[in-house]
């Protein structure tokens, strides 16, 4: 792992085919552990985790703190409501207290866009040795929900040695609420990186057309992009075109608060139109795999029967996935 050079993680952006290759290859190794007996690698004993989860999360806590402990590192979690934060102390301060304490890898949700950003930058000016890890911020990104959606595609599609390669000329249909979805933006900085076309299909209220250029330009304060050479981004708005030629299929949840917006008509409509179901994927090859971020709204994103079809979809693989891609990402962070 020699090859790896991030002293945080912070969106998928920076990551060059190689980059993907490593955490892959890394998660890959990760995964084949024993599920029975000793657990446990003593890879991070002695380190410490501390998650500073700003926003709710119940998936993206709960596997951080996993692959932590089956790394061997401490772990320990930071509460806002019982923090100093409620008197006035700002982030970083916080944050410093935390390292002061020990803390070798900051894992941090926050609602906003770049406190994870503002977060590293401040620490680095500060002299402090700690990695910051994004963990999800507001509209931005979510780095490891989007190598965790890309090792379970890799996996698919070559079970036996996942890689950039086994997504390169891949069709991805990226369906649904991309506009308010992080996941989405991470997934498209991913899946591009590694050779893949990706179209995405939802209702011009929720995917605007901008997002076919989405990775046509590195993101401000990025130069140069990592990747020499993109796969594509369509847009449609019409499910019976996106699916045909379709690799896999990931449809994004639709969060219902943006029915008090007036971005859709109803529920019933949007499942009329995007909805997934063993139907809606008689247009693609047979066995195309569907992915869910989760939580998964039933009826609404998936038809229930295709939610609990295991030969058709990958919830549960995503889930379990995303403990070795994060054990892999605590790895590389407490190597560099």
């Amino acid at each position: 792992m020699s090859g790896w050079s991030h002293r945080h993680v912070l969106d998928l952006a920076s990551f060059s085919v190689e980059d993907f290759g490593t955490v892959l290859e890394l998660a890959q190794r990760f995964r084949s552990l024993p599920v029975a007996g000793a657990r446990k690698l003593p890879a991070l004993q002695g380190r410490l985790m501390t998650s500073l989860f700003f926003e709710p999360s119940t998936r993206t806590r709960s596997s951080f703190e996993i692959a932590a402990k089956r790394l061997s590192a401490e772990v320990q979690s930071f509460s806002p409501s019982s923090s100093s934060l409620s008197k006035g102390e700002s982030l970083l301060d916080t944050a410093r207290t935390y390292v002061a304490m020990g803390a070798n890898i900051l894992v941090v949700r926050h609602r906003c866009a770049g406190v994870p950003r503002s977060l590293a930058r401040d620490l680095d000016r500060c002299g402090e040795q700690v990695s910051v890890l994004n963990a999800g911020d507001g509209l931005h990104s979510h780095p490891s929900q989007g190598l965790l959606d890309l090792f379970t595609l890799a996996r698919h599609f070559t079970p036996e040695a996942p890689s950039p390669a086994s997504l390169r000329g891949r069709r991805i249909v990226i369906v649904g609420d991309v506009l308010h979805s992080r996941v989405a933006r991470s997934n498209l900085w991913a899946l591009t990186g590694c050779g893949a076309d990706v179209v995405l299909c939802g209702p011009p209220t929720l995917l605007p057309e901008c997002f076919a250029d989405f990775v046509a330009a590195p993101p401000p304060g990025q130069s140069t992009d990592p990747v020499a050479r993109r796969g594509r981004v369509q847009v449609t708005r019409r499910l019976e075109e996106a699916l045909p030629g379709a690799d896999a299929v990931m449809t994004l949840r639709l969060q219902k608060e943006r029915m008090e917006q007036h971005l859709l008509t109803s529920l019933d409509t949007y499942h009329r139109r995007y909805g997934l179901s063993h139907a809606r994927l008689a247009l693609c090859a047979d066995g195309v795999p569907v992915l869910h971020p989760g939580p998964v709204n039933r009826g609404v994103e998936i038809a229930g029967e295709l939610l609990d079809d295991p030969g058709r979809c990958l919830v549960e693989a995503q889930v379990r996935n995303g403990i070795p891609i994060r054990m892999a990402l605590l790895y590389l962070l407490a190597a560099s």
